[in-house]
């Protein structure tokens, strides 16, 4: 009897990793792992442990500004590089210059990344908000510039997405993804960001405010 138990519960064991391994493979076949996983990690997201600092990078800002105004006229080692050509979805050829005397929020993700998916809805929702005061750049990294603007469509998310149009300028080359950048409306890099966050966060909104 016990060795009848034995071999029904391990026939049980089996057939559930049986499952469990198709469910990986399809999964992986389809490309829907990457949304699995991101799926996932928005509950840490939703704890804001990941989010950047931006009550202490406001506060550093001022500082730095108050030094200045004490200090002899110098170049700004901050100032970001608008040197950078962008492709958007239509095809057309932009400069990053284009959105200068605007707030700049620059995020750089791809479809692979799981990371990039999580953080993706609250991008979208700070979009919606605030899209006519800050312009967004959703630089794909994606080989295949097509997966990300079907990745937008089929999400019904309808932001801003570009590829690079060449090279990386230095300021921006990033060893992890997703990465953001944040440029105030007077051409300084305020803010880079490596790895996820919820930016739809109320105190990232007041700090974006108050780069304009």
């Amino acid at each position: 009897m016990d060795n009848n138990k034995k071999k029904k519960s391990s026939k049980k064991t089996w057939i559930q990793y049986g499952i469990f391994a198709v469910v990986a493979i399809t999964l992986y076949a389809t490309g829907l792992h990457t949304e699995v996983i991101g799926f996932a990690q928005r509950g840490l997201l939703a704890t804001g442990l990941m989010n950047p600092d931006v009550e202490e990078i406001a506060q550093a800002r001022m500082n730095e500004n108050e030094n200045k105004a004490e200090t002899a006229t110098m170049p700004d080692p901050s100032q970001a590089d608008f040197n950078f050509k962008l492709i958007d979805k239509e095809g057309n050829t932009k400069s990053l210059a284009d959105f200068k005397g605007k707030v700049i929020f620059m995020n750089m993700w791809a479809t692979w990344c799981p990371p990039c998916i999580a953080e993706m809805p609250s991008i979208a929702k700070l979009h919606e908000e605030m899209g006519d005061e800050v312009a967004f750049v959703m630089l794909s990294l994606d080989q295949d510039f097509e997966k990300a603007k079907a990745f937008d469509k089929r999400k019904g998310y309808d932001l801003p997405i570009y590829a690079p149009a060449g090279n990386l300028p230095a300021m921006y080359q990033s060893s992890a993804i997703p990465t953001t950048f944040i440029i105030d409306a007077e051409g300084n890099l305020a803010l880079t960001h490596k790895g996820m966050a919820d930016y739809s966060d109320p105190d990232f909104k007041k700090f974006l405010k108050s780069l304009q």
